[in-house]
């Protein structure tokens, strides 16, 4: 399998923060060109046979996967995994364990937000919510273009919810260690999520990688529906120079607000190793 395979190896479903189906993701993803899929589901595995059994259904290859927010420098980075054991216990209670402070957090962002005038926050964003356990600020941005507070998620995340503005609460992920070595033992490959979207420094970058590097992370996103042109060259010279596989991804969430569909992205350069060809012997066949 080479670079030009059409793979989207990130998006997520109602288990987490999309708003379709694992079905309906993958008859989209196949309706679109997709050889290759998986499901990454934020700090959720809950979706996995049911995206297993529907790849099948529609004749898609696919790998396992799901995406653990975890918390470096004192920001929010987010580490996808690819192609491990959906059942491994090491998994399953880690990611366990992760999810367990999303409600307080959740409430936490109602209570700013009642302080600013906008009632009924949390039962709002609930109802957005397929999986309680994983509220999350996107259910939030949903209510708030729902009820007429803004009209779209960009604002919503303009006026709302990011840092220094009402309904912003941090949370402490998971250890980037941690996150790692669930994903390891599970027998998957760890991967850097769309790393042009956390506001690092040169430096803070390059130690970022370095520490993933150095507890046993082999993968970066290097064409994401995040990424601009400039960056799917600096992130292949990242791989190049980490010896890190390269992995490709639309971040699809929903048909309504996400900038890039599953299945559109360009190819990975030639240059690269594809996180596909590392873990070959892990995708499920249709």
């Amino acid at each position: 399998m080479s670079t030009t395979l059409n793979a989207d190896l990130h998006c997520h479903s109602v288990v987490s923060d999309g708003t379709l189906t694992p079905e309906a993701l993958a008859s989209r993803a196949k309706a679109n060109g997709v050889d290759l899929w998986s499901l990454t589901d934020h700090d959720e595995i809950g979706g996995q046979h049911r995206a297993l059994a529907a790849a099948r259904e529609v004749g898609l290859s696919y790998l396992t996967g799901t995406e653990i927010s975890v918390t470096f420098a004192h920001t929010t980075v987010h580490i996808v995994g690819l192609g491990f054991d959906p059942d491994h216990p090491a998994l399953v209670q880690g990611l366990k364990a992760t999810r367990g402070g999303r409600d307080q957090r959740a409430k936490d962002m109602a209570e700013q937000l009642v302080a600013v005038g906008i009632p009924g926050a949390f039962e709002g964003a609930l109802v957005y919510a397929g999986n309680p356990e994983l509220i999350s600020r996107t259910h939030f941005a949903r209510f708030l273009v729902e009820t007429g507070v803004c009209q779209d998620t960009s604002e919503v995340f303009r006026r709302y919810l990011t840092e220094g503005k009402p309904g912003f609460v941090p949370h402490r992920w998971a250890k980037l260690g941690d996150a790692i070595r669930w994903i390891t033992q599970a027998g998957g490959m760890a991967v850097v999520a769309h790393p042009a979207r956390y506001d690092f420094t040169p430096t803070e970058e390059y130690a970022l990688f370095s520490e993933f590097k150095a507890h046993g992370g082999q993968g970066v996103e290097v064409v994401t529906g995040s990424h601009t042109p400039a960056e799917f060259i600096r992130y292949t010279d990242l791989a190049l120079e980490f010896d890190l596989a390269a992995s490709r991804g639309s971040d699809f969430h929903s048909p309504s607000e996400s900038h890039c569909d599953l299945g559109e992205l360009p190819p990975l350069n030639a240059q690269l190793t594809p996180v596909w060809e590392r873990l070959a012997d892990r995708i499920h066949a249709p």
